[in-house]
């Protein structure tokens, strides 16, 4: 077994340090491919105000409770939205006109100790960057999965939120490498390896620069439907598999 036994009420937050890295759809990606192998998930959109999440889950077109509607007890965490082709999929979204810092962490960290009784996995689409919705999102996971790029400077916020999780008591940090160009890695003289020293945390997984996922988002579509086997498609299959404990090699392909 890899990194991660598998176990029932897994809440796994997806960060990253800075913008831009494609954090939300690798959320998305693993999240569909965790419910393609028959996993309960709940995906929880926890970027206030700049949500985006329903997007790369191809729920653009739907309605979804915030998860303020659920922490403050107007609704039910059973009235969660049912993802239409992955029917083990549910998901909240964010609240658009409450300040993060106004939302109660203890409140909050209370709704998902609830969700881990009826879910196998919750994986929490934090904001990029260290304040208030790190700080929440934080709290309330216990394992982490870090999306950076290989730019120096996307990998240098990504060690310091290694650090900052660190300081908190966080063991449970893997880095996930995306929207890699294997030419350009090799234009630039860079390898994984290097991502991996710089950000001084373990690989979970990479992801290819891949086209398909800004189609799959501009059709509306989850990627795993739109194109379920381009190769970011496999390399978030990959990914779940790792998460549920699985030996999974990693690679570029």
């Amino acid at each position: 077994m890899e990194w991660g036994r598998f176990g029932l009420g897994e809440v796994l937050a997806v960060l990253s340090g800075k913008g831009g890295t494609g954090k939300t759809s690798v959320c998305a990606g693993i999240a569909s491919a965790l419910a393609e192998a028959g996993r309960k998930v709940l995906c929880v959109d926890c970027d206030v105000g700049l949500r985006n999440l329903d997007i790369s889950l191809g729920l653009a077109d739907g309605c979804a409770l915030s998860f303020l509607d659920v922490v403050s007890g107007s609704y039910d965490l059973s009235q969660a939205a049912r993802h239409p082709l992955y029917p083990s999929l549910f998901f909240l979204t964010a609240p658009m006109n409450c300040p993060v810092e106004r939302i109660d962490v203890g409140a909050f960290c209370a709704m998902l100790r609830q969700a881990r009784q009826e879910f196998d996995f919750v994986l929490l689409d934090s904001p990029a960057g260290v304040d208030a919705g790190f700080r929440l999102v934080s709290a309330a996971a216990g394992r982490f999965l870090l999306v950076t790029g290989f730019g120096p400077a996307s990998v240098r916020d990504a060690a310091r939120v290694g650090e900052l999780l660190e300081l908190q008591g966080k063991q449970d940090v893997r880095l996930i490498v995306n929207r890699v160009d294997r030419e350009m890695l090799s234009t630039v003289r860079i390898t994984i390896d290097d991502v991996m020293d710089d950000a001084g945390l373990p690989l979970a997984g990479i992801i290819p620069e891949d086209p398909c996922v800004t189609l799959a988002a501009s059709f509306g579509k989850p990627l795993l439907r739109y194109a379920p086997r381009c190769p970011a498609a496999k390399a978030c299959r990959r990914i779940a598999k790792r998460v549920q404990g699985f030996h999974e090699p990693i690679a570029l392909r």
